[in-house]
């Protein structure tokens, strides 16, 4: 099987460099996976992709040596595997609140007798290789988010969870989750910066990967240094309307200043 060349990299305690894909096209993939990220992850829970777009977007990923991970809408054991079925090699679930949810996230993405998922990887096999029922166990990586007051108050019971890979942040729902207003790349002086860091503590305790999403580069460098190991920085969407704004910015600046037209 094709191995899962992100396990080399947090084995060996380097970070991920992680983009997120919510536009649902395979070119735009295609373009993203030739920017030389470490990973691709493809957003079905808050970008408007269905399985159709992610599996087109699966195999423009494919083009290159990029990792394709998938978020998943919900802790639903069918789209789950649909979603390992078409060849992601991570999956990063949303809402895990207890041990009990993340036990059933992690068996999802896993073959009897570790887990319950069926078998049926009909892209699986083009993508990760013949043998892939044997060793996709161990290739496959699985994230639970960490982003309620439920799951805040279970940090351990979910982080000590069997075979569970690493934990992803999502600052905006973990804002909420605390009372603050959601966003990310939090500053040092507010409550969710000090409740991130809790939740980094906890993963290193537990011995398992903390992922969180991020803004800006700047941003997720810091949180490389403080240890997180799966930084995501921005989206598709973002890097186009950011791109836009900075360009329009300068030009009707220029066309401002100048009173004339182009």
């Amino acid at each position: 099987m094709r191995k899962n060349k992100l396990k080399k990299i947090f084995s060996e305690g380097k970070a991920v460099i992680n983009g997120w894909l919510q536009i649902p096209h395979s070119f735009s993939a295609e373009v993203m996976a030739h920017q030389d990220w470490d990973s691709l992850t493809i957003d079905m829970q808050h970008g408007v992709i269905d399985y159709p777009n992610a599996l087109q977007m699966l195999q423009a990923i494919s083009t290159t040596d990029v990792v394709p991970m998938a978020r998943v809408n919900w802790n639903e054991p069918g789209q789950i595997m649909k979603i390992l079925d078409a060849g992601a090699y991570g999956v990063i679930c949303p809402m895990v609140n207890n041990r009990k949810q993340a036990e059933n996230f992690v068996q999802a993405c896993m073959y009897p007798p570790k887990g319950y998922r069926s078998f049926g990887p009909i892209r699986g096999l083009l993508y990760g290789g013949l043998d892939y029922g044997k060793h996709a166990n161990t290739e496959i990586l699985k994230f639970a988010m960490i982003e309620t007051k439920e799951a805040l108050n279970n940090l351990d019971e979910i982080m000590s969870t069997p075979d569970l890979d690493g934990i992803y942040i999502g600052p905006a729902d973990l804002s909420l989750a605390i009372g603050a207003e959601p966003g990310f790349d939090k500053e040092e002086n507010d409550l969710a910066y000090s409740v991130i860091m809790k939740i980094l503590e906890h993963a290193k305790k537990n011995k398992i990967v903390p992922g969180i999403h991020n803004t800006t580069p700047e941003y997720a460098e810091k949180m490389i240094k403080k240890g997180f190991q799966l930084v995501t920085v921005g989206s598709d969407q973002k890097f186009i309307s950011g791109g836009s704004k900075s360009i329009l910015k300068k030009l009707k600046g220029i066309k401002g200043k100048e009173g004339k037209g182009y």
